[in-house]
């Protein structure tokens, strides 16, 4: 009984043991299964990082301020954003039309139309001017259809000349008429255009004023109105756009002609505002625009730039020449 007790035991306590070691086995496999396993399931997804491997992707830290940190900006990105640097690089005119070999000879040519042309048009080539980009050329330059002729730029050469000199064909005339001859031919296809379409007769009051014709106009001004009054209305000799040939004051006609004065308000006077653009012209001094060109309102001041130029120069609403090649205003003499 007591032997048989004993063996019971025995038997016993070797199960136990058989247990306890299948226990330290089956634990030992599942510890060894877990050590496979990646600890961290997104590191599984986008690989090691630090050892670049195949498809993995480097995800910047954010700064520690707030404020996330910021992409580098590619062409494509700045684009849609709608600017940035990438778009002023690309400006139209960013690039110097100077340093082109076709430009230059357009420019030494005297061609004031295929320069434009060769600059890459007129947005190209104003553009080019008002940013800096354009340094050969010349706005005081007297003979350039884009000079410009204010209180704070003289002509160069300050006793200039035009030739040729011509008057425009089938226009009345209350005075002088010679102008440029190119001047004249589109002042001629206006005057025709603005009768073909029903706004009347224009003629012409003054074109071309040389400098010692300017120094007694401008004296007599001064004389009648003091000088401040009367550089509101008269330029001083050399400062006047009437000695470039470029400029042209005209004047309603119908029954005869009446005086510049009375030109605005007319019939003559809209179409004129309307559609001088479309023969080269604009109105140089507008109505609100003396802190920038110096002058009061002159509705009858036509001046010419060219028919590329002056197009643009509508459809931009630009006001003042100033403003088109990004310059200073001028209300005032230098002096």
């Amino acid at each position: 009984m007591y032997a048989r007790r004993r063996i019971a035991a025995v038997v016993g306590g070797l199960a136990v043991v058989v247990l306890v070691v299948a226990g330290v086995v089956g634990l030992t496999s599942m510890l060894s299964r877990s050590d496979a396993a990646p600890a961290d399931p997104v590191a599984a997804l986008l690989g090691d990082a630090t050892t670049g491997a195949p498809g993995a992707s480097e995800i910047p830290v954010p700064a520690q301020t707030g404020v996330a940190a910021q992409q580098p900006v590619t062409d494509e990105a700045a684009d849609e954003a709608g600017g940035g640097a990438s778009d002023a690089a690309n400006e139209p005119g960013a690039a110097d039309p100077c340093a082109d070999p076709v430009f230059q000879q357009a420019l030494a040519s005297g061609s004031d139309a295929d320069a434009i042309a060769a600059a890459g048009g007129a947005e190209s080539f104003r553009s080019a001017i008002a940013a800096g980009a354009a340094p050969c050329v010349d706005l005081h330059e007297a003979g350039r259809t884009w000079v410009v002729v204010n209180k704070l730029n003289a002509l160069d050469p300050i006793d200039y000349w035009p030739e040729p000199q011509a008057r425009a064909e089938g226009v009345e005339r209350t005075s002088g008429g010679h102008m440029r001859a190119d001047v004249a031919a589109a002042l001629s296809q206006l005057v025709t255009a603005a009768r073909g379409e029903g706004a009347g007769g224009i003629g012409v009051n003054s074109g071309f004023r040389s400098y010692d014709f300017q120094v007694s106009t401008h004296r007599s001004y001064v004389g009648q109105l003091g000088q401040a009054n009367a550089d509101l209305t008269s330029a001083r000799p050399g400062h006047s756009e009437h000695q470039t040939g470029l400029a042209v004051d005209v004047v309603a006609c119908s029954e005869g002609c009446g005086t510049i004065e009375r030109f605005g308000g007319t019939v003559q006077s809209d179409w004129v505002a309307a559609n001088a653009h479309r023969f080269g012209f604009i109105i140089r001094y507008g109505d609100g625009d003396t802190a920038t060109t110096g002058y009061e309102y002159e509705p009858w001041h036509l001046r010419y730039i060219g028919t590329d130029l002056a197009a643009l120069y509508a459809a931009g609403g630009y006001r003042t020449l100033e403003d088109f090649f990004g310059m200073p205003p001028a209300p005032d003499y230098a002096d």
